[in-house]
């Protein structure tokens, strides 16, 4: 069972070329996974501060609850994003950013997931979101579009 929750995470790293761009890895202990976003020059949005670019910020949050998705069960087809709700708590540093997500909800056809991302204390996040995520589409309504 873990070894399959490692290929699926692995597949799901490897799928979107974004988290290659970001640098962004995960790590299972378990049942739990955390992304990991190391710091990189080019994840800078304010150079003043230094502070990571709130897209980038936004974007591993987003990733990250993809991940979770993907390694708590198998599913047919990528799950596609249908809103998110970002929390800019306080500035991301210049410094690798790690996040969890916990699966609160799935449905036949939605998820529902919440992902808070931390730099030095777990306990004081520097972005959190919330989000419903698309699993699948019923063969019937597939076959409309």
């Amino acid at each position: 069972m873990s070894q399959d929750r490692e290929e699926r995470l692995a597949a799901m790293l490897a799928a979107i070329p974004y988290m290659k761009f970001l640098g962004m890895t995960a790590e299972l202990a378990g049942d739990e996974m955390t992304a990991i976003l190391p710091f990189a020059p080019h994840l800078v949005g304010n150079v003043m501060i230094p502070a990571l670019h709130g897209g980038v910020i936004g974007a591993f949050l987003e990733m990250t609850a993809l991940c979770q998705l993907a390694v708590r069960e198998p599913l047919r087809r990528q799950p596609k994003t249908i809103d998110v709700t970002i929390e800019y708590l306080r500035p991301g540093r210049a410094q690798t950013t790690y996040a969890r997500a916990d699966v609160r909800k799935i449905g036949r056809r939605i998820a529902n997931v919440h992902v808070e991302a931390w730099q030095d204390h777990r306990a004081s996040p520097v972005a959190a979101l919330r989000g419903h995520f698309l699993l699948s589409v019923p063969e019937a309504e597939g076959a409309k579009s």
